[in-house]
C-alpha cells in the first residue's frame, strides 16, 4: 500500500495525538510540553515533505466551484473596506525589506500577474477551485527587495485583526499569490476583497483575506486560528 502525503500527515498526526491525549489524563503540565514537542515534530515533516516545485495541477476544463465556493470570515458581517472612513486601501508591505511598499490596487495590478485555476484544501475535509489572479508573493519579495533575515512572513488584514505566518519557502512557492481577481472578476467582499492570500499548498485558515499588511520577519508571529490550537504550519 502506498501513502499520499495528506495521508502519511493524518497517520502520524494521529499517533501522536493518542499519546498526547494518553499524558493528559495523568500530568496535563507534561502533556503541555508533549503538544508543543508534537508540533515541532510535526513541522519537521512536513517541512521535510514540501517541495518547492511541486504544483498543484488542475484539468484546463475542470469546473470551478463559482457560487458555491465557500465564504468564511471572522468578523460578525462580511468585512467591508469603506474609503470613506479608512482612505484608499493600500497594500503596505515592510519588515525584512529594503524597500518597503504601500501599494493601491491599481499599483498592485501593476505587477506581474499570475492566472492559475488551483485547488483550495480546507482543514474541515473539503476542497473547492476556483482560478484565482494576482501577484506572486515572490514577486512582491523581490520587488520589496527582501533581506536575508527574512525566513518568515506575516499575513495580516482588517477581519477582526486576523493574521498568519507563513515560513518562507512556502510563501514563496510560484503558486502562493497576493489575489485580486477570482475566476475572471475582481473579488468580492464575500470571498476577501480587494487582496487576499491564495495558494494550494497551504490549508484555507492559512490564507488570510481583506489583506492589508504583507510583514516580512526573522521569526515566526503565530496566527489567529495557530494561536488557538490549529497546526501553524499548515500544509497539504
Amino acid at each position: 500500500m502506498t501513502l499520499d502525503r495528506r495521508r502519511f500527515l493524518t497517520i502520524s498526526a494521529g499517533s501522536i495525538a493518542g499519546s498526547i491525549l494518553a499524558a493528559c489524563d495523568k500530568n496535563p503540565r507534561s502533556a503541555q510540553s508533549l503538544l508543543r514537542l508534537a508540533e515541532r515534530g510535526n513541522e519537521r515533516v512536513e517541512g521535510g515533505l514540501f517541495r518547492h516545485t511541486a504544483m498543484n495541477h488542475v484539468a484546463a476544463d475542470a469546473p470551478v466551484a463559482g457560487r458555491a465556493f465557500p465564504k468564511y470570515f471572522v468578523s460578525p458581517h462580511i468585512p467591508l473596506w469603506d474609503p470613506a472612513v479608512n482612505g484608499v486601501w493600500r497594500l503596505e508591505v515592510s519588515g525584512a525589506v529594503r524597500h518597503p511598499l504601500s501599494l493601491t490596487l491599481d499599483d498592485l495590478q501593476k505587477l506581474p500577474r499570475i492566472t492559475q485555476k488551483v485547488d483550495h484544501f480546507c482543514v474541515e475535509g473539503w476542497n473547492a477551485r476556483a482560478t484565482w489572479s494576482g501577484v506572486r508573493v515572490s514577486d512582491l519579495a523581490r520587488v520589496a527587495e527582501a533581506t536575508d533575515d527574512a525566513q518568515y512572513v506575516d499575513f495580516a488584514g482588517f477581519d477582526k485583526g486576523y493574521h498568519e505566518s507563513w515560513d518562507m519557502q512556502s510563501a514563496m512557492h510560484p503558486q502562493t499569490l497576493i489575489a485580486y481577481g477570482m475566476d475572471g472578476y475582481l473579488l468580492t467582499p464575500a470571498h476577501g476583497a480587494p487582496a487576499r492570500v491564495h495558494s494550494p499548498v497551504k490549508l484555507g485558515y492559512k490564507n488570510t483575506k481583506y489583506l492589508t499588511r504583507v510583514v516580512f520577519m526573522p521569526a515566526r508571529n503565530g496566527g489567529f486560528w495557530s494561536d488557538q490550537g490549529y497546526e501553524w504550519f499548515g500544509g497539504t
